[in-house]
């Protein structure tokens, strides 16, 4: 065989196995990249709170997007019960079932196994799976786990307490989430700030410390005072505070990544930015958003934050 015959074979076989790997539609590579970071732990995300430096998270529901904002230097990515708003067309979180979060943290799973796969996954566990029990919530939040999950997320304080508890004693962290809670807006008269008054701001710090201390690693503060949510991000020596409408002095931030990217479809929320104007592409907006976290230049307290 002359060497001409042999460089040709070999491009031949080369162009069959890329044919063979070639994947329709624009979907993901099917070998993963090496990754650039070291994977994401619950010990890491800690040593980034010791230290100052910034978390950034941000919502995703399918492979693509995960796998994109894991590239993109997200640290947290977050399964949302958002998607039920953005996803599937709800009128607000309530409607989401457990199988709806079973399966798209098994889509995002997938996304970032297929990717660098380095960011910390946390699911999001949906109205109803969780204030019948302590039984009930760790059920419910294995179910999460078992999908690929690293982390679960449940909405509210006090009564809480000893369900997260019960969840961290059995091996699985927990985020906890505090001031505005989509789950219960009813009861709370609507989409408004919590945490207000001199009563408002007690409680929820009362009610913050109590999930410190039962276990909690990570709390969404949505909708607070900045000045509230700063102080209590001091008090907080073992749980990251991830703000949303709870300006600049919490340990992160986390957007609803269709607000970030100015696909929202009605009035964009105070605390957004639209990270996609002038970015060039979807993982450039996600880039600058990691940026503007790290450096603390968004949010901005006097445009984002109450």
């Amino acid at each position: 065989m002359t060497e001409s015959d042999a460089t040709t074979k070999a491009t031949e076989a080369a162009s069959r196995a890329a044919a063979l790997h070639a994947t329709p539609y624009g979907t993901l590579p099917p070998a993963s990249p090496m990754p650039n970071r070291k994977p994401l732990s619950l010990p890491r995300l800690q040593e980034m709170q010791a230290r100052g430096e910034k978390i950034a998270m941000i919502t995703a529901y399918d492979a693509t997007f995960a796998a994109v904002a894991d590239a993109a230097g997200v640290e947290c990515i977050l399964v949302g019960d958002s998607l039920g708003m953005v996803c599937q067309g709800l009128g607000s979180t309530v409607g989401v079932t457990l199988e709806s979060m079973r399966h798209y943290t098994e889509c995002v799973e997938r996304g970032l196994r297929r990717s660098q796969g380095t960011a910390w996954l946390i699911g999001d566990m949906p109205f109803g799976t969780y204030q019948e029990s302590k039984e009930q919530a760790f059920r419910n939040a294995s179910v999460l786990i078992q999908a690929g999950a690293h982390m679960v997320k449940l909405e509210g304080g006090g009564w809480t307490t000893e369900t997260v508890r019960f969840i961290v004693e059995r091996g699985i962290p927990v985020c906890a989430h505090l001031g505005l809670t989509p789950q219960t807006v009813h009861a709370l008269g609507g989409y408004r700030v919590q945490g207000k008054t001199q009563a408002g701001a007690e409680l929820l710090k009362k009610q913050a410390h109590e999930l410190q201390e039962a276990g909690a690693t990570m709390l969404v503060l949505e909708m607070v005072p900045a000045d509230l949510a700063r102080e209590l991000t001091a008090e907080l020596t073992h749980c990251a505070t991830i703000g949303i409408g709870a300006g600049n002095g919490t340990d992160g931030q986390v957007l609803v990544l269709h607000d970030m990217l100015g696909l929202h479809l009605g009035k964009m929320p105070k605390f957004v930015r639209n990270f996609m104007q002038d970015a060039g592409s979807i993982r450039g907006a996600m880039e600058n958003y990691v940026a503007a976290v790290k450096n603390g230049s968004f949010p901005e307290n006097a445009i984002h934050a109450w």
